[in-house]
C-alpha cells in the first residue's frame, strides 16, 4: 500500500489520528506539570526535593506525596480546643523560662510537648519521620524548622549540641509550636 493508493478519506482519517495522539499526549503532559505544580506549591520546594531525592524520581515522589495527603485527611486532625490550648500556651512558657537554666532539658521539653501538641490535635506521634511526613501536609512552611530543631535534640543527646544549636532549635520549635496552637492565640498570650 502505497501513500498515492490512500483515499482522500483515509488520509484525513490518518491525520485526525495522529491530532488526536498529539492531543493525548499534550493532555497528559499538562496534567503532570500542574500535579508537579500543585505538589510543589502544597509540600514547598525543599520538601518536594527531599521527597524526590529519597523515593528516587518524580513519580514515586509524587505517589508518596499524595499517599501523604490521603493519609492526613484521614486522620481527622482538629484544631485545639480553647482549654488545650490555654495549657500548652502556658506550658510552652515554662519551657522558655527553663531554657536559661537548663538548655538542654528545655530544647528535650519543647520536644515533648510538639508531640503531646501534636497528638492532641489527633496527628499519631510514632516515630519522628513518620510525624514530620504528617507535619508536612497540613504545615509544609515550618516543616524544615522541625527537622532542623529534632536534629539538634538529636545532637544533645549525644552531648554534641552547642549551646547556640540549642536556642537555635528553641526558635525553630517555637515556630512550629505557633503554627500548631494558632498564631491568634500566640499573639493574644504576647
Amino acid at each position: 500500500m502505497s501513500i498515492t493508493t490512500l483515499s482522500t478519506t483515509d488520509i484525513a482519517l490518518i491525520v485526525a489520528l495522529v491530532v488526536v495522539f498529539a492531543a493525548g499526549v499534550a493532555a497528559l503532559l499538562l496534567h503532570r506539570r500542574r500535579k508537579t505544580q500543585r505538589l510543589r506549591a502544597q509540600f514547598g520546594g525543599a520538601e518536594y526535593a527531599r521527597a524526590v531525592e529519597k523515593d528516587g524520581g518524580r513519580r514515586h515522589a509524587e505517589a508518596g506525596l499524595d499517599e501523604r495527603t490521603e493519609r492526613v485527611e484521614a486522620l481527622h486532625v482538629r484544631p485545639l480546643a480553647a482549654a488545650d490550648r490555654a495549657r500548652f500556651i502556658e506550658s510552652w512558657r515554662g519551657v522558655q523560662a527553663r531554657f536559661v537554666d537548663g538548655p538542654a532539658g528545655a530544647v528535650a521539653e519543647a520536644d515533648q510537648l510538639l508531640g503531646d501538641v501534636m497528638s492532641t490535635r489527633g496527628y499519631p506521634v510514632g516515630n519522628f519521620e513518620q510525624r514530620a511526613a504528617d507535619i508536612s501536609v497540613d504545615h509544609p512552611l515550618v516543616l524544615e524548622n522541625y527537622r532542623t530543631a529534632h536534629e539538634i535534640a538529636l545532637q544533645q543527646t549525644r552531648g554534641q549540641a552547642s549551646t547556640e544549636q540549642l536556642r537555635q532549635a528553641m526558635v525553630h520549635y517555637r515556630t512550629l509550636f505557633e503554627e500548631l496552637v494558632g498564631d491568634q492565640a500566640m499573639a493574644a498570650a504576647k
